[in-house]
């Protein structure tokens, strides 16, 4: 994001009095090059800034400019701040950078800035290891407008079997998880997570939200997530590996795969879930170089059946 690095730079001249394009390569993670036309860009775009010649030299801003953030509106603090959160593809350098501007923040919004800097989190693993750019629900902007505001949302759902309830919820955080976007949230029978694309209304009923002091989006979804992965994926099968082959195991199966301890002969046990016996079979039948399963039976006799049908499909002829 461009624009991001150019906040950034930004500020770093007005925390120093003079940088060099090598130093600022060095904090926003770019190249000197990418550097350089970041600096020539603020120029362009209307910023004080001059390059000083020579050794000692650099970039400065002239007079020691500052930039007034004053003038923002709520939204506009909201929209900035959302790009120095979890969500942002930005470079952890760019991040800190960009939430130094709360202390140049109104304080008035000071509250609804550092919120929505925690109020997303992009999970770009979906739940079926598909990488697609989310796209989004009717009601996103309502809902993550509610958790930065803290206010509770009357919230009308509509569940995988078509049924409709309306309850009051306590809106903490917004994740986008592959495709879809979830909504995080408190309710009386605890915490819950919507998908925002099921959600049938939203009104905010202006009452503030109950948020707890250690709450953190980020942790919380790993958590759920989780437990969603482990619910979808109930089947376990039993298998030791060869060490060189740890490597293309977490690569097939991510979250899936539990690594243990080594076996006598070398080798190290592991557990990969699925969805069902079968399935995993097919997908372990490819790793035979490597695995060697060790239960449960059910699973082992479906790879003796695929074997058997790999055999008779692709074995010898009997041809010369």
């Amino acid at each position: 994001m461009r624009a991001d690095r150019l906040m950034a730079i930004l500020l770093l001249l007005q925390r120093r009095d003079q940088v060099t394009a090598a130093e600022v390569a060095v904090e926003l993670e770019i190249s000197e090059r990418t550097a350089r036309r970041d600096l020539d860009a603020l120029g362009v775009a209307g910023v004080p800034v001059y390059s000083v010649q020579g050794r000692g030299g650099g970039w400065r801003l002239v007079g020691g400019a500052r930039t007034d953030l004053s003038g923002l509106t709520a939204s506009e603090v909201r929209a900035l701040f959302l790009v120095a959160g979890p969500a942002s593809a930005a470079t952890p350098a760019v991040k800190a950078a960009l939430r130094k501007l709360v202390r140049a923040v109104p304080e008035p919004f000071r509250a609804q800035a550092e919120a929505a800097a925690s109020s997303l989190v992009t999970d770009l693993r979906g739940w079926d290891a598909n990488r697609v750019t989310p796209r989004p629900p009717r009601f996103l902007d309502a809902l993550q407008d509610a958790v930065i505001r803290g206010v509770q949302v009357r919230l009308g759902y509509v569940d995988r079997d078509g049924g409709g309830t309306e309850r009051t919820v306590h809106p903490l955080g917004v994740v986008a998880k592959g495709p879809s976007w979830y909504l995080v949230a408190d309710t009386e029978a605890g915490r819950r997570t919507f998908r925002i694309d099921r959600v049938a209304s939203a009104d905010p009923t202006g009452d503030p939200v109950r948020r707890p002091e250690d709450f953190d989006l980020a942790e919380s979804w790993r958590v759920i997530a989780d437990e969603i992965d482990r619910r979808r994926t109930p089947r376990e099968a039993r298998a030791v590996c060869r060490p060189d082959g740890i490597v293309v195991l977490r690569r097939a199966f991510g979250s899936r795969l539990e690594v243990g301890g080594p076996t006598a002969d070398g080798r190290i046990e592991v557990v990969i879930r699925g969805g069902d016996d079968l399935v995993l079979a097919g997908e372990l039948a490819a790793l035979v170089t490597w695995v060697e399963v060790t239960g449960p039976p059910s699973v082992r006799r479906h790879l003796a059946a695929i074997g058997d049908a790999l055999l008779e499909r692709y074995g010898p002829t009997g041809t010369a």
